[in-house]
């Protein structure tokens, strides 16, 4: 089935602004479209018009606009992992007092999908639809260990304790491995600790990750110790729920490395 050239051109337009994190001028699209700027001009404006761009306010680039934004919005909605997690945040915050959260790996990052807030006046919320970096995220760790996705190797800095070199962050992760779960140590904010482990689903892959977030003065690393394996724990079990078969998955890992070895 031919497409349909113009709808293929507005589809990709969408894609290369979502990777865009500052916008992106008429003439950079034209040139990535590989097309004249008329014609990605108004490629463009047909898309402003229906709310899927908008245009910034110095009128030279252009970002995804709020009917996307709002669709992106339905789609996590009705996320079958969203609802199957429900009861397993819940346990979380009851367990530790400290805000759950639910993210899957997107476009480099991890979006967060759902959470539940903490009781407490002083907890870390963080919005449905907020995407968080890889390297320095609880949630971001365990998908990077647990999943195939790339290592990211341009590590930006947002305290004194984010790791900056990606032979760490590898060494890290095989840690991650090792344990079952992941820590952030006051590495993407200076005073939020936070633990996070991966859920599978029932073809045993890699679906999301849960895990919590609280004040560092709460979630001390002696604390952390005691509840990150009950969060391993809740983890394993929302994969269970989603049909995860442990024993399949333990088989196949011992086939590779005896296929190491040999």
């Amino acid at each position: 089935m031919a497409e349909i050239q113009s709808l293929a051109r507005g589809l990709k337009i969408l894609e290369i602004m979502a990777e865009s994190e500052f916008g992106i001028g008429i003439t950079e699209l034209a040139e990535q479209l590989q097309v004249d700027k008329s014609t990605a001009s108004r490629l463009v404006q047909t898309l402003v018009k229906d709310g899927f761009v908008q245009r910034s306010e110095d009128g030279r680039t252009y970002t995804l606009g709020p009917t996307l934004v709002n669709l992106s919005r339905s789609v996590i909605m009705h996320m079958p992992l969203r609802e199957a997690a429900k009861p397993f945040l819940r346990e979380l915050v009851e367990l530790s007092g400290e805000c759950a959260h639910l993210a899957i790996y997107a476009q480099g990052k991890a979006l967060y999908i759902d959470q539940m807030e903490s009781p407490s006046t002083l907890r870390v919320n963080v919005e449905v639809g907020h995407m968080a970096p890889l390297h320095c995220t609880a949630l971001g760790k365990a998908l990077l260990a647990f999943g195939d996705y790339p290592i990211p190797y341009e590590l930006e800095t947002y305290t004194s304790k984010t790791i900056k070199d990606p032979k760490i962050l590898q060494r890290e992760l095989q840690q991650v491995k090792e344990q079952g779960y992941a820590i952030d140590d006051e590495e993407f904010d200076p005073d939020v600790r936070c633990i996070a482990s991966p859920v599978f689903d029932y073809r045993d892959k890699l679906v999301g990750a849960i895990g919590i977030s609280g004040p560092s003065t709460r979630l001390s690393l002696p604390r952390i110790k005691v509840l990150a394996p009950q969060i391993k724990n809740i983890a394993e079990r929302l994969s269970y729920r989603l049909g995860f078969n442990e024993e399949k998955r333990t088989a196949k890992w011992s086939t590779k490395k005896s296929r190491k070895r040999e």
